[in-house]
């Protein structure tokens, strides 16, 4: 299988790309900068600038583009550069996709999303069939990027969105920055701890990616996260836990509001996100809750 992927220099690109080759499928990186190697090609997706070539000839597109979800929450910059790089790498790749689709060798596309789609649904179990709640931004911004896939999807492309929850792996954040403070017993408990916080392993969220893009039949959103999904106190002593360590502490909401200003939602808000459509797949998780994914994480 031939597989184009945007985005493949991040931490989940790279072990992506190392996952797909180990089954023998041939991985193209899209890249900014004139390509050097023969697995490259490069691309401007704010120029509406991709080889169709490089997209005709593959299988499967998969976009994990886009700026780094962690910065200043209280930029005007910031925040417009997160909606800017995830929309237009996806609406290039939707149209690039779509055309495809008449070449007789139509390419099938994962579109990268965030299991913030939701928004805030309290103790209710969330499924793909739900619909988002609330104006947080992270909720606007998946439905926005959600959206940028709709080219690909009316040209009738096996299209997957990707909703993914944190991956948990200590050499990667969330969980490369917490390690320190919980493991000196600074670990703390957000608001009341009551509000549900998704979340899936590296080697999960791998094997989900690579079963959708093999797959012939999947399609439509995908939640990306382990069936059993925590509430923050529950990740909150399961960590300490794992680090030999003990959690105190929590953090009022109204310090969090000021704090974390138009992130601020996300962290209190509610998602019990269940993976329905990979479980009705047949999909088979190595890590089922909080603690399997927490010793999977800090192990690798």
């Amino acid at each position: 299988m031939d597989v184009v992927i945007a985005g493949a220099s991040g931490f989940l690109g790279t072990h992506l790309t190392q996952s797909l080759r180990t089954r023998d499928h041939t991985v193209t990186r899209l890249v900014r900068h004139p390509a050097q190697a023969d697995d490259e090609s490069q691309w401007d997706p704010y120029a509406d600038q991709v080889d169709q070539s490089v997209i005709d000839g593959a299988d499967v597109v998969i976009n994990l583009a886009g700026s780094p979800l962690l910065g200043n929450p209280h930029s005007t910059k910031w925040a417009d550069d997160l909606v800017r790089s995830r929309v237009a790498t996806t609406r290039v790749l939707a149209d690039a996709v779509a055309r495809s689709q008449a070449t007789g060798h139509p390419t099938a596309f994962l579109a990268g999303n965030g299991i913030s789609f939701y928004g805030d649904h309290g103790e209710c179990v969330i499924t793909e069939e739900t619909e988002p709640e609330g104006e947080a931004f992270l909720t606007g911004v998946t439905k926005l990027w959600e959206e940028a896939a709709s080219p690909a999807v009316d040209a009738g492309a096996r299209v997957c969105v990707l909703r993914t929850a944190p991956v948990m792996d200590r050499r990667s954040s969330p969980l490369k920055q917490m390690r320190i403070p919980f493991r000196i017993g600074l670990g703390a408990r957000i608001g009341n701890g009551q509000q549900y916080f998704p979340m899936i392993s590296l080697r999960d969220w791998l094997s989900a990616v690579v079963h959708l893009a093999e797959s012939d039949s999947a399609s439509g959103p995908h939640n990306l996260c382990c069936p059993v999904t925590p509430t923050n106190a529950d990740f909150t002593q399961a960590l300490a836990k794992a680090l030999g360590s003990r959690a105190f502490v929590a953090v009022p909401s109204i310090v969090l509001d000021k704090a974390a200003g138009r992130m601020a939602p996300e962290i209190l808000g509610s998602v019990r996100a269940e993976p329905a459509a990979l479980l009705a797949e047949g999909f088979e998780f190595a890590d089922n809750d909080v603690r399997d994914v927490l010793a999977t994480g800090l192990r690798h």
